[in-house]
């Protein structure tokens, strides 16, 4: 059932609807035993928390944080606070003890939800730092609380303020007077270039949003919704929201490693994910192809070039497939491809939303031909995730990112870029005027920083802004779309462009260390470490074939000429990648500027 109503009393509308149906599939910290809820058993302690927060004093509209892997506690949070009209920031929770600390104190945080040991560590180091911060509520009852700690209390103490409901009163008094101008969420967002800035997010952009998404989306009840990705980011807060708003059914996936586990255990029929994953997925598929036997490989091969034909070339343009082919495939569906998705956990598979960065056309193609309904999309957090997307029931292209939700305006400005105006759309930044008037144009649209076009009612993306590098013979080139065509290789981890004032294009890459050590040992290459490894010749040689094989559609300009394998990973703890995982390109040109110059050297 869809609910479209105020997110201070959505969980306690849909447990009018649905009683005791199992709402949230979910571990305990740590734990290795899935355990549920009812919608009747969330609605009551999300009234409790409701009625907690009360007692220790939160006010309308205050902030209020939370820093912790995902969790059911996370939701209790969210629709708690929204209960009374208060307003949560989701920190990642890989944050670093500088970023929690700019964001409590720029926000004016008092009571900061933690998760698991390391998150209340951070907490505990930075509260004598943050002047407003008052408590340190804690998710994992197994956590250590320091014994010069006063502050600090378990979760389930914290429940214990709102035991018999002594406020529900005055929690429906205000969720009455709750207003669609009222801030729902602020997401901070850790830029490329290490700039933090907290998007407002109102309850009407919410409203919008998923109004618009349902019309655009096919999840229902019947489905199994997984989320993997961090609550911290809009597009899992936003995907699990419109789950909920349609009666679906949650599966919360605390670690993200565990995630192919999960799918095995769990069998989601819908999940969101970035293109990294399905990367992931396809280079291990593909490397299981290439261990079979030459008729394996040849069956597969035949069969992937089938489901391509038919669901590509056919049913992605709207048109029917000739009978026999139907046929075909139908019959290599229901065994090779069941297989294979199987084999991940989507035996009853129905969308899968993707966005956050370019896909790989390789990458798509792939998971339409093995029958899963990749949904490419494109939102940022401004615009409360999605601006854009694929529809199952309308003709899509590989390589655009869908048609625009008709909630929102798409305008391409005259040098290009992408602008936004709409009730999904952010009215600005906290405590952020400078930022807000040069990020929306004269007539009120939002600048997103990227490039594209609309052909046929499809946006395409062409690169970011702020990412495009010209070179010192003045071409431009966009990083991302030569490392996203990269990272399809089972040999790449991890790849970052340089190009920018560079006479020719290079590379940075961290090999995929567990697939090269095989390559090593299998053509008896000698190794003592992965520093031997990265600078053996042989294995260089091997990993420019098979750059120069993947960058064959690329314009001799925008070819990788030189490249540097590196003996470990680029990482937030070193600055080089943002909470999301993207590359800070600044940090990574500091940090390699030996490695880079090298590369540079007549």
């Amino acid at each position: 059932m869809k609910v479209n109503c105020h997110l201070s009393v959505l969980v306690h509308e849909q447990a009018k609807q649905y009683g005791d149906r199992e709402e949230i599939i979910y571990k305990d910290f740590g734990g290795s035993e899935w355990k549920s809820l009812s919608w009747n058993q969330l609605s009551a302690t999300v009234k409790q928390v409701s009625n907690a927060l009360l007692n220790l004093g939160v006010k309308v509209q205050e902030n209020i944080g939370i820093f912790s892997n995902n969790s059911v506690q996370y939701l209790f949070c969210d629709f708690g606070a929204w209960g009374i009209r208060a307003v949560t920031i989701p920190f990642y929770a890989t944050s670093s003890e500088q970023q929690i600390q700019f964001m409590v104190n720029d926000a004016s945080v008092r009571f900061l939800f933690v998760g698991e040991q390391d998150q209340y560590d951070k907490a505990h180091r930075i509260f004598a730092l943050c002047p407003t911060l008052e408590r340190i509520i804690i998710f994992d009852k197994t956590v250590r609380i320091s014994s010069h700690d006063p502050n600090a209390l378990y979760f389930d103490d914290f429940l214990k303020l709102g035991e018999g409901l002594p406020r529900q009163t005055e929690v429906e008094k205000l969720q009455a007077e709750a207003s669609m101008d009222d801030l729902a969420n602020i997401l901070y967002t850790c830029c490329t270039s290490g700039d933090s800035k907290g998007v407002m997010l109102s309850h009407g952009q919410y409203y919008a949003a998923l109004k618009g998404n349902q019309k655009a989306v096919t999840v229902d009840e019947n489905d199994r919704v997984l989320n993997f990705l961090p609550f911290a980011h809009i597009f899992e807060k936003g995907w699990a929201l419109l789950g909920m708003t349609v009666g679906a059914r949650m599966i919360v996936n605390t670690y993200p490693q565990e995630v192919q586990q999960s799918m095995r255990e769990t069998h989601p029929t819908s999940m969101s994910a970035v293109p990294r994953f399905w990367e992931k997925v396809y280079t291990g598929v593909m490397e299981k192809i290439d261990n079979a036997g030459a008729l394996q490989r040849k069956i597969f091969h035949n069969a992937l070039a089938v489901g391509r034909k038919h669901n590509i070339e056919y049913v992605s343009r709207g048109k029917r497939p000739p009978l026999m082919l139907h046929l075909e495939y139908e019959a290599i569906n229901k065994t090779l491809f069941s297989m294979v998705r199987k084999e991940l956990g989507l035996t009853n598979p129905n969308i899968f939303p993707t966005a956050g960065a370019t896909v790989s056309a390789h990458v798509e193609e792939f998971v339409h031909s093995i029958g899963l309904n990749m949904v490419v999309g494109y939102g940022l957090t401004e615009s409360l995730a999605t601006v854009s997307c694929d529809r199952l029931d309308e003709v899509f292209t590989i390589g655009s990112v869908g048609r625009p939700l008709d909630v929102v305006d798409v305008k391409i400005s005259e040098d290009g870029e992408v602008l936004l105006k709409g009730k999904s759309i952010t009215k600005g930044y906290y405590n952020r005027p400078d930022l807000n008037e040069s990020t929306f144009t004269p007539d009120g649209y939002f600048r997103t920083g990227d490039c594209g076009y609309i052909k046929d009612g499809e946006l395409y993306l062409t690169e970011r802004i702020k990412d495009l590098f010209k070179t010192s013979n003045g071409k431009y080139i966009a990083p991302q779309m030569i490392e996203s065509l990269m990272l399809v290789d089972k040999y790449i981890d991890q790849i970052a462009i340089i190009a920018d004032e560079r006479k020719f294009v290079s590379a940075l890459i961290i090999p995929e260390y567990r697939y090269l050590e095989e390559y090593a040992r299998k053509h008896e290459i000698p190794f003592k470490n992965r520093e031997e490894l990265c600078a053996n010749p042989k294995v260089n040689a091997m990993i420019g074939a098979r750059i120069e094989t993947l960058q064959q559609p690329l314009a001799h300009y925008e070819q990788i000429k030189r490249f540097t394998l590196i003996p470990h990973h680029f990482s937030m703890e070193n600055g080089e990648l943002t909470n999301t995982l993207k590359l800070k390109r600044r940090v990574i040109n500091e940090n390699y500027k030996a490695e880079i110059d090298k590369m540079y050297e007549e």
